[in-house]
């Protein structure tokens, strides 16, 4: 971190973030399995919540297994690896199209989700891409 965030001196503004951050984080998970939901931007508000509540909460979701290099390549390189966008465009377009084709009737919400498919298509590969480690 280049810059010095400056937490909050009142505990329940320290509290009400972290609380914030959970959810978000929460919200974040559920994103990985639910393609509308926003998962890189629940991540990055739950980091942002975490620093300014807590460090061992910040650094544990910077450092997690999982969501950690994600977060910090996002963060800092500006990319997303090449298997993350496989896994991510592949679940997107299973749903999207799983609920075009056998549960929507709504013309025009067919319409809608396709397009919101394609617009999240190309705002993932517009990432530069990096082998994962």
């Amino acid at each position: 971190m280049n810059k010095i965030i400056k937490q909050p001196k009142n505990k329940f503004l320290k509290y009400l973030f972290a609380f914030c951050g959970i959810i978000s984080l929460t919200l974040g998970v559920i994103g990985i399995f639910i393609p509308l939901l926003p998962t890189t931007a629940f991540l990055l508000l739950s980091a942002a919540l975490f620093m300014k509540s807590s460090t061992r909460l910040y650094n544990w979701l910077m450092n997690h297994k999982y969501l950690g290099e994600y977060l910090q390549n996002y963060i800092h390189h500006k990319t997303i690896s090449v298997q993350s966008k496989i896994t991510t465009i592949s679940l997107l377009w299973i749903t999207i199209l799983a609920s075009v084709l056998l549960i929507l009737d709504n013309l025009f919400l067919k319409i809608l989700l396709l397009v919101i498919a394609i617009a999240v298509s190309i705002h993932i590969l517009s990432f530069k891409s990096h082998k994962q480690e």
